[in-house]
Order: C-alpha cells, then sequence, then structure tokens
C-alpha cells in the first residue's frame, strides 16, 4: 500500500519544502528558463492565483540568492542541477530583493498604504546589515534610517527598490536579482474598493523607479495576474517584458502537466482518479500546454479518499470577477448560455488589460476571465493580416461552480430578496407541476427580464439564454444542455440528472403573438414536437426516470407553460409508423 504523501499546503518557501521532505513537483526548469530570456531585463509572468507563482520565486530566490549557508543540498536532485556548468555558474552569486504585496488588498487607501509601508520597512529590515558595512555615506544611512522607523515621506518611500539595489550592488560587487510577487494586488484592490487613482500614483513611481534603467539589476522577475495597461504603471519601461499565459515561453513552470499529475496519483496509489481530475481541475491552456490547477490537485490528494471539490475557488479572491458577472450578467447572458452548456464563444483578447474599463469594456471583461484562470482560450488565426481569435470555454467543473453561483446570486439580487423563488421554481420543474412553474417563471420574466438588456438578440434566443441561466443553478445534480441533439432533432433545453434514477426535464420554447397566434396551439406543437422527434432520448439513455416534458410560449412578458410526462415505454411517432 502506497505510503500518503507529504503535501505542502499553503507553504510556499521553498527550502522549508524541501527541508521538510515534503511533496515538490520540480520546476526548476524556470531558473534555466529566465537565463535563456539573456536579453530581458524586468520579466512579468502574469498567472491565475494559487498556481505556484510563490513557491517558483522562493526556488528561484534560493538558486541565485548570496549567502553563507550552502543550499545545493535542495537541488541536487532537480532539474536545475543537471543544467550545465554555465547555469551552476549563477548559483549563490547575488544579493536578492524579494518584495511581496499579497496582504496590500485592504478595503481603503489608507490601509493599503499602511500595509505597502509596513512591507517596505521589513524589505529595509531583512538587509539592515547594509548599516554597518560601509557601504552607505552619513546621507544614504539618515534615508535607510528613515524607512526602518517610518518617518520616510512619499519620495522616500517611491525610491525604495531603486536605493535598496544600489545599496546592495555597491556592498557585494554583483547586480541585484529584483523579484516582485502579486506585484498588481493593490491595484486590483484599488479598483474594487474605489481607490485606484492614488494607489496608481504610488505605483508608478515605485515600479517605475524600481525597474525603469535601474543599473543595479541583474534581472527582476515580477509575477501577478495582469499585465496592468492604460494605467500606465509601465510607462516608459521599454524594458519589460511580458510572458503572458498565451505565449509558448514558461508554459509549464506554473500548474501541473498531465504527466505530472499523472506520477502524482501513481505516487499515491490513486491511478483510477485521473479521468476525475481531469472533469474538475483540467482544461486550462498556458501557451498551447494542456494545464492542471495545482492547489486543487493538491487538495485533492490531501484528502486522500474524499470526492472532489471546489478547492480553488474557496480560497482565490474572486470578489471583482463575482462583481463584474452579476453587474453584466442580463447583457451577457447569451454569450454565458453558450459557455453555460458547453459551448464556447470567440473573442479576440488583449495581453495588457485595462482594469478601467472592465465596467465597459466587453473585450476587457473576457480578457480578466481568461487571465485569471475562469476561462481557457484556445488560439486559432484568421490570416497573416489578422489579430487572432480565441475560442473561449469554461475549463472544468470547478469553474463552471463559480458561473452557477454567479447566476443565483444575481437572480437573487434582481429578485430584491425573493431569491427562496428560484429553488421554488426548480421544484416545480423537477416534479412537473405546470401550472406552478408558470406562476413562477411569470414572476421570474416579469421582475428580472428586460428587453432592453439583451438588445439586437432574438426574442426566442433570449428567452432560451435566459431560461438556461435559471436553470443552470441545477449543477453539479444535473446538467442543463441548449440546442441539444437528442432523438431526431435538437431540444431547445434539456435537463440531464448526473445519476439514473432522478428526473429529467426536456423544455420547447415558442414565441408568440397572442393577437395572432393562439399561445394553447403553440404549447400543443411543442409537445408534439417533443414527442415526434424522440427529444428525451438523451435522457432515458442517461437513465432519467421519470421525465417531463414541457413546453413554454412567450409574449414579451407573458407566459403560459403546459407539461406531459413521458411514459418509459412510449414509442415515438416514427417508430409507430414504422410498425405499421
Amino acid at each position: 500500500m502506497n505510503a500518503p504523501l507529504r503535501v505542502p499546503l499553503g507553504i510556499d518557501d521553498f527550502q522549508k519544502v524541501r527541508e521538510g521532505g515534503l511533496l515538490y513537483v520540480d520546476k526548476t526548469h524556470l531558473v534555466t528558463d529566465l537565463l535563456e530570456k539573456a536579453g530581458a531585463e524586468v520579466v512579468l509572468l502574469p498567472r491565475p492565483r494559487r498556481f505556484g507563482k510563490s513557491l517558483n520565486l522562493s526556488m528561484v530566490r534560493c538558486y541565485f540568492e548570496k549567502r553563507a549557508e550552502d543550499l545545493s543540498p535542495l537541488f541536487r536532485d532537480l532539474q536545475v542541477w543537471q543544467a550545465g556548468d554555465a547555469v551552476r555558474a549563477h548559483f549563490q552569486r547575488y544579493p536578492v530583493v524579494h518584495l511581496t504585496m499579497k496582504g496590500a488588498k485592504q478595503a481603503t487607501f489608507e490601509a493599503c498604504w499602511k500595509t505597502i509601508r509596513e512591507k517596505i520597512e521589513a524589505l529595509f529590515r531583512e538587509h539592515k546589515a547594509l548599516l554597518t558595512s560601509g557601504a552607505l555615506d552619513s546621507r544614504e544611512e539618515e534615508k535607510y534610517r528613515a524607512i526602518l522607523d517610518g518617518t520616510a515621506d512619499d519620495v522616500l518611500y517611491g525610491r525604495a527598490l531603486l536605493d535598496l539595489c544600489h545599496y546592495l550592488h555597491r556592498t557585494h560587487g554583483e547586480r541585484v536579482l529584483l523579484l516582485i510577487d502579486e506585484y498588481d494586488e493593490p491595484i486590483h484592490a484599488g479598483y474594487t474598493h474605489g481607490y485606484a487613482p492614488r494607489i496608481l500614483d504610488f505605483c508608478r513611481a515605485f515600479y517605475g523607479e524600481g525597474l525603469k534603467g535601474n543599473p543595479h539589476l541583474f534581472r527582476a522577475v515580477l509575477t501577478g495576474i495582469l499585465r496592468v495597461a492604460r494605467e500606465s504603471i509601465f510607462s516608459g519601461l521599454n524594458n519589460v517584458t511580458v510572458y503572458s499565459l498565451l505565449r509558448s515561453e514558461f508554459n509549464t513552470c506554473f500548474g501541473f502537466t498531465e504527466p505530472e499529475v499523472e506520477r502524482l496519483l501513481a505516487a499515491a496509489g490513486r491511478t483510477d482518479r485521473l479521468e476525475t481530475l481531469r472533469a474538475w481541475y483540467n482544461g486550462y491552456l498556458f501557451g498551447g500546454e494542456v494545464i492542471y490547477n495545482p492547489w486543487s490537485v493538491l487538495n485533492f490528494l490531501a484528502a486522500e479518499d474524499k470526492d472532489p471539490e471546489p478547492y480553488w475557488l474557496s480560497t482565490s479572491s474572486n470578489d471583482l470577477i463575482r462583481e463584474l458577472l452579476q453587474e453584466r450578467a442580463v447583457e451577457l447572458e447569451p454569450l454565458f448560455e453558450a459557455l453555460l452548456t458547453g459551448g464556447s464563444v470567440e473573442k479576440v483578447l488583449d495581453e495588457h488589460v485595462p482594469l478601467g474599463e472592465l465596467h465597459t469594456s466587453e473585450n476587457a471583461l473576457w480578457s480578466l476571465l481568461v487571465f485569471a484562470g475562469y476561462l481557457k482560450a484556445e488560439r486559432h488565426s484568421r490570416g497573416p493580416m489578422e489579430r487572432p481569435m480565441h475560442r473561449l470555454s469554461i475549463p472544468n467543473r470547478e469553474v463552471r461552480e463559480l458561473y452557477t453561483s454567479t447566476f443565483r446570486g444575481w437572480m437573487a439580487a434582481r429578485l430584491g430578496g425573493r431569491g427562496g423563488a428560484l429553488d421554488a421554481l426548480l421544484d416545480a420543474l423537477l416534479r412537473g407541476d405546470a401550472e406552478r412553474l408558470e406562476r413562477l417563471l411569470q414572476a421570474f420574466v416579469t421582475n428580472v427580464l428586460s428587453h432592453h438588456d439583451v438588445g439586437f438578440f432574438g426574442p426566442e434566443r433570449v428567452y432560451q439564454a435566459f431560461l438556461v441561466g435559471l436553470l443552470a443553478t441545477l449543477e453539479p445534480d444535473y446538467q442543463v444542455r441548449s440546442d441539444r441533439e437528442s432523438g431526431h432533432g435538437r431540444a431547445d433545453v434539456l435537463v440531464r440528472p448526473a445519476h439514473p434514477g432522478k428526473p429529467g426535464v426536456v423544455l420547447e420554447l415558442k414565441v408568440v403573438k397572442a393577437a395572432r397566434r393562439a399561445p394553447e396551439k403553440a404549447l400543443a406543437e411543442g409537445l408534439a414536437q417533443i414527442r415526434e422527434k424522440a427529444y428525451a432520448a438523451e435522457l432515458r439513455a442517461a437513465g432519467a426516470e421519470p421525465v417531463h416534458a414541457f413546453a413554454a410560449a412567450f409574449d414579451g412578458k407573458r407566459v403560459w407553460v403546459r407539461a406531459a410526462t413521458l411514459s418509459p415505454e412510449e414509442p415515438s411517432p416514427r417508430k409507430k409508423a414504422r410498425k405499421r
């Protein structure tokens, strides 16, 4: 029997992981990849949260940092140690400045600014031996102590990275490796809580002074979620090279590849769970490489025999994402309906996301969803003279839960505290209760849906998307699919149970003008169409029992619903005709 894996959950200190004999998936090729990019002085590596950025920077620090302690035992069985003398020449050679902006996501500017000052002060305390090195003159010592005791002015804090690199370069005779983790966290906080202009003013000075033409840099590596654009954070910085998840460089340095996941499962004696992990935590594409969410995989392994859970969603900071989805749910609902039913949408992505336009720019929102890990992007070319398009889709079941919970929250908010009506509507649907479903659906259409919200989409598409958005909250116990091929045609909406013996539902939607066409006739035609084209075939194959057939007719904000329960033995009219 395999021994339980010693999984490091929430430990992003490379030395602690290695010395403690904890599980480590070898990502030391990041060191060699960085050294191969000799012309890239400042490297920005944006990746979603919890994809190993902090542990990677800790590993990079351990490899490059000049210190008395010999750290070679941490690396001897890893890839970087086999990379040759040219790479080994950089081992423990450079002074390192390692700053993390984690924890700077505060609700007010004052709290955020206080946190950042404390981080800079801690950085200077870490290198306070500079004060007794003899390398600083009296004026520099005075400025250094002002940072330490918290009396420095804003200008001095803005120059802090540049000054510290200068002092370390002069003292050690080697240029400095500068590592900044989650550089954009205070910027996200500024946009979320309304103090963006004030935090941007500081970040322009702080990052600009530390990175733009800094003669004391050997290399700088930044991580975050986005390449923030149009806020001029990197204004004039022509030495920053951005390697987003759309690029092939560094594509296996963050997250787990499929071979890595297979080895982990083999070590845990759980190779039978590979398909489960694929469904729940796979589906990301980094530069064409299929990637698993490492945080969720590690939590799954640590839980041993438990079923999968949405580990990443419960810890990742998605306040801004959820707020934007709920704010624009109606406007974008037809597109999200395609995503929720397992389809895709095609968009041009911008690697430089303008955060200030997230509330108004659809393209900015799609780009954020991709780079934050909430959508998968598959590139396809439109020709040599055109910008490439990306086919966007929901990567896995874990992320799908965010969208379904977002729609549930949006519905509750739009109903003004009447969110319990959604549960009642779903119950009526699964019980085949047409009268109650009509009454509840009428309330939803009256209170929630507005034709102006979805403008140019045709009315039948509006109702179909609206219903799929409502029913998506049945996940994961039920799969909701739209325009799904079943039997002899495509059903408007299918609700298929995840387990046999549970009810299934097929809906056929009709748009009528009551003055010209009787709703009752349209409803009868809808139910007949369900039988004639055997739309319930897929539900029968999945073991659904019973299967409820609904026809719904819409005229503006007026709704009619009729139902029929299809018997298991009932053949379609086509089969009857063949028998005769």
